[in-house]
């Protein structure tokens, strides 16, 4: 006698199969990555509710009738015939191990239903899971240390340094955007960030003499919340914008006539607050019947 399977499907549409040695079938499923294990699985377009699978029907009776279910072997879901108060049976696909959709997006899993006759028969269906994303990855920067150099004086707008950082999850769940934390009052006056491309930028007046380092902190968020952190460091560059300035300890400074060559008559101090070579300075004392040394911050004027 020719056997027949039916395996009904819980949303409404019927799969039939006829079996001569074996039928095939396909149902979809659509599955949350963080669901627990023992949770019955549901359709996305059904949250929350128990999906099942109406148990297979064989034309037979007896012992020639359906007796025995398998699921393909595979790493996360196990399957389980129910009975219902009517004493009718139904299958649940149940997660025995928790999904993660970075590691796997979807699987297929082959249902088989096996009756008792001889010779043996069997329908099989193709149960294709497709796991759903779920909020469960934070952004990570690139770097977690950015370094970069800035000269003084830089205008504004001028590009700092861009940061970068991705989220392995999905659609809102793997958007990103950036924002400043724990940023000094005065750093936030002198550098912006762009949201969307992480793009640092000037606002404000650059002057290595105020301050030649500033540590910025930028944190990454996802579309709800989950968020990470690096550090921009910003190191100043001097340029020779600022002229020595002479300071005198005494403007005037009497000198007795027939005074020694050699003698001292004054001090000069001489300052520049730029930094390096920019901060060398030479003197020269112009049109005076004296000469000074030369040195790097102080001279001393001497009778010629």
């Amino acid at each position: 006698m020719l056997g027949r399977l039916r395996v009904f499907h819980s949303c409404g549409f019927v799969i039939f199969f006829v079996v001569v040695q074996h039928a095939h079938g396909d149902l979809s499923y659509s599955v949350q990555e963080e669901l627990k294990p023992g949770s019955v699985i549901g359709n996305s377009a059904d949250k929350g509710a128990r999906y099942r699978i109406n148990a297979a029907h064989d034309a037979d009776i007896g012992k020639n009738s359906v007796q025995s279910y398998t699921l393909q072997q595979n790493p996360h879901f196990v399957f389980s015939i129910q009975t219902t108060s009517a004493g009718s049976k139904y299958g649940e696909l149940v997660l025995d191990k928790e999904l993660d959709r970075e590691e796997q997006r979807e699987m297929k899993l082959l249902l088989t239903a096996v009756d008792g006759g001889s010779p043996q028969r069997s329908g099989t269906v193709v149960i294709h899971v497709i796991v759903l994303d779920a909020n469960d990855n934070a952004p990570v920067f690139s770097e977690t240390v950015y370094k970069t150099s800035l000269p003084e004086n830089s205008p504004v707008q001028t590009p700092v340094i861009t940061v970068s950082a991705t989220d392995a999850d999905e659609g809102v769940n793997g958007e990103v955007t950036y924002e400043f934390s724990r940023l000094p009052d005065k750093s936030r006056r002198l550098f912006s960030l762009d949201a969307k491309t992480g793009e640092i930028s000037v606002t404000g007046d650059i002057d290595y003499e105020e301050g030649s380092k500033y540590e910025i902190f930028v944190e990454a968020k996802d579309g709800y919340g989950l968020s990470s952190e690096a550090k921009v460091i910003i190191d100043i560059t001097d340029v020779n914008d600022n002229a020595p300035v002479i300071y005198l300890k005494s403007l005037t400074n009497p000198i007795p006539e027939n005074v020694s060559p050699g003698t001292e008559v004054g001090i000069i101090n001489v300052q520049d607050r730029d930094s390096e070579t920019n901060k060398q300075v030479r003197y020269f004392c112009v049109f005076l019947p004296i000469f000074a040394e030369i040195g790097q911050t102080e001279s001393k004027s001497l009778v010629k």
